[in-house]
C-alpha cells in the first residue's frame, strides 16, 4: 500500500487532494512552455528551468479567468506539461508573433535586467487547439 500523504499544518488547505475533473482530462489539455535551447545548454539548468516556471506561472495567471486555464489547474497532480525547445530567441520571436497572428494566448518571459527573451508558455489548451502552431519544434533534451 502507498504511504497516506504527509499532514498538512492547521489551517491549510489540500490544493491537490481528491481532485477530478475528468472533463478536463479528456479535452487534453496541455501548457506548452518553450524555452530557448541555446540557453538551456549555456545557463545552469537551475536557471534555464526558472525560466520555464516563471513563463508558465505568468501564462497561468495572467489567463486564471479562463475556463481551461481553471480546469487545469484543478487536474492537479494529472496536469500536462510539455516542454519545447526553440533554437535561439529569432525562433522565439516569430514563434511569439505568430501565436498573437492566431490569437492564441501566450506569455514571453524575458529576464531583467538583461532584457533577453528566454521563454514562452501558452495558457492551457486542448491539444488539438495549437499543436499545428507548435509541431516543428522538438522535446527540450
Amino acid at each position: 500500500p502507498s504511504p497516506s500523504p504527509a499532514p498538512l499544518p492547521a489551517g491549510c488547505a489540500a490544493p491537490y487532494r481528491n481532485m477530478a475533473a475528468p472533463e478536463a482530462a479528456a479535452a487534453g489539455l496541455v501548457q506548452y512552455v518553450v524555452l530557448r535551447g541555446d540557453l538551456a545548454r549555456s545557463w545552469p539548468l537551475g536557471a534555464a528551468v526558472a525560466q520555464g516556471c516563471h513563463a508558465a506561472l505568468a501564462a497561468a495567471h495572467t489567463h486564471r479567468q479562463h475556463p481551461d486555464t481553471s480546469a487545469y489547474l484543478e487536474l492537479g497532480g494529472a496536469m500536462r506539461t510539455v516542454v519545447l525547445e526553440a533554437p535561439d530567441e529569432a525562433a522565439l520571436t516569430a514563434l511569439a508573433d505568430t501565436l498573437k497572428q492566431h490569437s492564441i494566448d501566450h506569455q514571453v518571459w524575458t529576464e531583467q535586467p538583461e532584457n533577453v527573451a528566454t521563454c514562452l508558455a501558452l495558457r492551457p489548451y486542448p491539444k488539438d487547439q495549437v499543436h499545428q502552431h507548435l509541431k516543428k519544434f522538438k522535446l527540450l533534451k
